[in-house]
């Protein structure tokens, strides 16, 4: 058969050599002047392949949609991907939270493996040609570039992300054609983002980091969600790890309460003793000193103001009410969120074309035979740790397949 590939990131190039290699004739199509753009930035330029877990770990990580990837991470397990990039030559170890990544820590080498494997199965890769438009007629694909037309194609596969880091090639041009043929495509939003906050304060925190924390919300008529970890302030909210996980669930929504737990690993009672015996150790010094003890130190002002304490008061004379408000604050800091940064800015897409329209065991579209979706394209989308590539490569695997083409025996 003759298959068309649009888009040469990670879903694209695993899809086209997996095709090719099953003796298709698969063209490529890439916007950029090289393939894996977006993969050369991924995890800081280190690429965080997959996660080293079980498939079932995997779909726990996935914010939307989770239950129309049973196929895919079941057909390509982050096992099979790690297998996958040894035999192409590239090492891989495992690091904190199961995350892998390439022994020599570069993204390239990564993108590299994926070339060979295109090249060694035939693939015919064609650069700095974006496709205009995808026509179908009498069974067959028209694909059109501003180099000429390009006919006769049995199947296309749809991998052109989303719309964040335009810089990469991402423009959303795929969900254009996916509705053309009429796909649905949900809301576009950004997704492993920042936080916007409007507390007056947030400029004097830039730059702390905080380890070992809680970040909760309340959402969407009191659905909840919590992360523990790290996380960072910027100079307009926060971002780092868990900032970035909470987003993924919060970006539906605009009332959402955000609140930091700096001391998790205690109950109010512990906290309470904790504090009440410090009272007696500092009795004569200031209140800043206690809290300092208790939080980086340039968050003590910050804390006392929020607490309506002045700084400058002896540990003394803190009442009972005081210390209990200074417990209360330290487990249930409220932030005031205020949206997300930019979309651009988002790790990762959320939304795309509807996930009931595709078949998850091959996905070809319900719609159009011999469509295929894979990717970010997709209405699928997953926290930080390797999950998201693995849902590229998953679904580009499958899709790649071709199994769901109609009188073909694979």
């Amino acid at each position: 058969m003759k298959v068309a590939v649009i888009g040469g990131g990670a879903s694209g190039l695993m899809a086209a050599g997996r095709c090719a290699s099953l003796g298709n004739s698969v063209d490529l199509f890439e916007a950029n002047e090289k393939v894996g753009k977006k993969l050369y930035i991924t995890g800081k330029g280190r690429c965080n392949v997959t996660n080293y877990s079980e498939p079932q770990e995997h779909l726990n990580n996935v914010v939307n949609n989770y239950k129309f990837l049973y196929s895919a991470e079941y057909s390509l397990t982050s096992f099979d991907i790690i297998d996958f990039f040894e035999k192409l030559g590239v090492p891989i170890k495992i690091e904190r939270g199961n995350r892998a990544f390439p022994v020599s820590d570069k993204s390239s080498d990564i993108i590299s493996a994926l070339n060979r494997y295109n090249q060694q199965n035939g693939t015919n890769i064609r650069l700095n040609e974006a496709v205009i438009s995808i026509e179908k007629k009498d069974n067959k694909f028209t694909l059109t570039t501003k180099y000429g037309v390009y006919n006769n194609y049995d199947a296309t596969i749809l991998c052109t992300g989303g719309l964040t880091y335009k810089s990469t090639g991402s423009t959303g041009d795929g969900y254009i054609f996916a509705k053309k043929f009429g796909h649905g495509v949900t809301k576009i939003l950004p997704g492993l983002v920042p936080i916007i906050l409007s507390d007056g304060y947030i400029k004097t925190l830039e730059g702390l980091s905080l380890k070992n924390v809680t970040l909760k919300a309340k959402y969407c008529d009191g659905l909840t969600k919590e992360f523990f970890g790290e996380m960072l302030f910027t100079s307009n909210g926060i971002s780092g790890p868990i900032a970035l996980s909470m987003s993924s669930y919060i970006n539906k929504y605009d009332n959402v309460a955000l609140e930091i737990d700096f001391k998790p690993a205690l109950t109010d009672e512990k906290l309470c003793s904790r504090i009440s015996r410090d009272i007696d150790e500092l009795k004569e010094k200031q209140v800043s000193t206690l809290i300092s003890g208790l939080l980086p130190k340039v968050l003590v002002n910050v804390f006392l103001n929020k607490a309506k304490i002045d700084p400058s008061r002896r540990n003394k004379t803190l009442n009972t009410i005081e210390i209990n408000n200074i417990v209360q604050l330290l487990k249930h800091f409220a932030i005031s969120y205020a949206g997300l940064d930019k979309l651009d800015y988002g790790i990762i897409t959320c939304g795309g074309v509807e996930t009931s329209e595709i078949d998850p065991h091959t996905m070809q579209s319900k719609l159009v035979p011999g469509l295929y979706f894979a990717g970010e394209i997709i209405d699928v989308d997953a926290l930080t740790g390797g999950f998201n590539l693995q849902i590229a490569f998953s679904t580009g695997y499958v899709a790649g397949s071709l199994m769901g083409f109609k009188g073909v025996n694979i």
